[in-house]
């Protein structure tokens, strides 16, 4: 019986086409099937769309902002414009800078090597490492994990309060979990940022592929997001917001395309001037068709219409939230509790079974992709886990056997591209593992389990 019980509403669309929809994989015990990725926390599939976009402009590839042939010019067009198309996506101010770098981690240690020397950086434990780690030359205050969104605020509220009135300060926090899928406070943090002088920066990796993420509505200094979650291919990520402490860093990385003159001095030294615009963080030759294609996301999904996408995309939370809440043995994991909104990321962990074990076996026997782990944000799962903050857990799959306890969960993502089939098939799995067991022997390989190819099915 289908997990979607209730009648369709109009107003919600359909799936967009994402590339790899249709790829077929072999499973252990037997035939193919249509591979259902729902690992789309980690990389979501490229849309269909940004992937002709790229395609279409591909034979015009030329060198930006050095070239005066016409393919370098039409390319410095494009990459200019879609500067653009990312700061009209992001509501930005008319003053805000948007610069291009490789991921959300790049733009957050950007960021990070750009706050004065004397900043004081304000950081929840249940960030993402790439949120959580980059303040390393600041005085940073980790902050224990709320418990509810009102907590959250009262947290930084009270950190704020007592620090020093006198120096620059900035709070990092996430805009979605990536583990929980949580939305947080992110207009009421700010608010309460700005009421004690310091600034804010919005880790949207989570939530600007679900989301609308407007920087003047929700009054936060900076956002930070990646491509590769937002639908695009490629190495791209996005640090938008206010340009002064940018504009008075060293650049992120010298050398050509950050400088704006440089010079001989008569002692045989060299003078620099460099850039006060975004270039003056993009040194080097920038990944043209990785920024077009943040464009086109962005393009595209404003297009399709974020009220849609998000009303579809809460229909699959339901789903996917009712059907592992009839198999007593499954926890979801959260930290605000069952009716906190959320978007299309649920971690959970299954009674008698090691999580690497389960997402294993969801490949191998119904080629169905999730991740297991501790997603890199270690503190938070163990936390969620109820776990000490000291026992043994890595991002990846932890050196336990099939059936023993290990320190990690399993993570079922999805989002604009996913379709029906795909929650219906994920929850049937789970079902029939916790019920029937697996269907094929399993082994640790290099820290990951696979199936045991030398030995027989069940």
């Amino acid at each position: 019986m289908s997990v979607f019980t209730a009648a369709a509403d109009q107003s919600i669309c359909t799936p967009l086409p994402v590339l790899g929809k249709d790829v077929t994989v072999p499973l252990v015990t037997g035939g193919e099937v249509v591979y259902a990725a729902l690992d789309y926390a980690a990389s979501a599939p490229a849309l269909q769309r940004v992937w002709d976009d790229v395609a279409a402009y591909a034979p015009y590839y030329g060198s930006v902002h050095r070239g005066a042939g016409y393919l370098s010019q039409l390319s410095t067009d494009l990459f200019e414009s879609s500067r653009v198309t990312v700061a009209e996506f992001l509501g930005c101010r008319a003053d805000d800078q948007v610069i291009f770098t490789r991921s959300t981690t790049d733009s957050l240690n950007l960021l990070a090597a750009a706050v004065p020397a004397d900043c004081q950086v304000f950081v929840f434990e249940t960030e993402h490492h790439a949120s959580l780690l980059p303040w390393r030359d600041a005085r940073v205050t980790y902050l224990n994990a709320p418990r509810t969104p009102a907590q959250a605020v009262a947290t930084l509220e009270r950190a704020l309060a007592d620090r020093d009135p006198y120096g620059p300060a900035l709070v990092c926090v996430t805009g979605a979990s990536n583990v929980t899928g949580e939305l947080w406070p992110v207009k009421e943090l700010a608010a309460a940022a700005h009421a004690h002088g310091a600034r804010i920066v919005l880790d949207a990796a989570q939530l600007a592929p679900h989301h609308p993420v407007d920087i003047t509505e929700l009054d936060v200094d900076w956002v930070a997001f990646s491509g590769h979650k937002l639908y695009a291919p490629f190495g791209s990520g996005v640090l938008a917001g206010r340009s002064d402490w940018l504009r008075d860093a060293a650049p992120y990385l010298a050398g050509g395309g950050a400088s704006r003159k440089v010079a001989r001095r008569a002692d045989g030294a060299v003078d620099v001037e460099w850039h006060t615009t975004a270039a003056r963080h993009e040194a080097g030759s920038p990944n043209v068709i990785g920024v077009y294609s943040i464009a086109s996301a962005c393009k595209a999904l404003t297009e399709a219409g974020f009220d849609g996408l998000v009303a579809r995309e809460q229909r699959l939370v339901t789903a996917v939230r009712a059907g592992l809440a009839e198999v007593p043995e499954v926890k979801v994991l959260s930290l605000f509790g069952d009716d906190a909104p959320r978007v299309g990321v649920i971690s959970f962990v299954v009674e008698g079974w090691n999580s690497s074990h389960f997402a294993a076996a969801l490949s191998a026997e119904y080629g169905i992709g999730v991740r297991d782990g501790l997603f890199c944000a270690h503190p938070l799962v163990r936390t969620l886990l109820g776990s000490d903050p000291q026992d043994i857990g890595e991002c990846g799959a932890p050196e336990a056997e099939p059936g023993e306890r290990s320190l990690n969960a399993i993570r079922v993502s999805f989002g604009a591209g996913t379709p029906d089939e795909h929650i219906e098939r994920f929850v049937r799995a789970v079902k029939e593992l916790v019920s029937e067991g697996a269907q094929w022997k399993y082994r640790t390989e290099d820290g990951r389990c696979v199936p045991d190819r030398g030995t027989a099915q069940l």
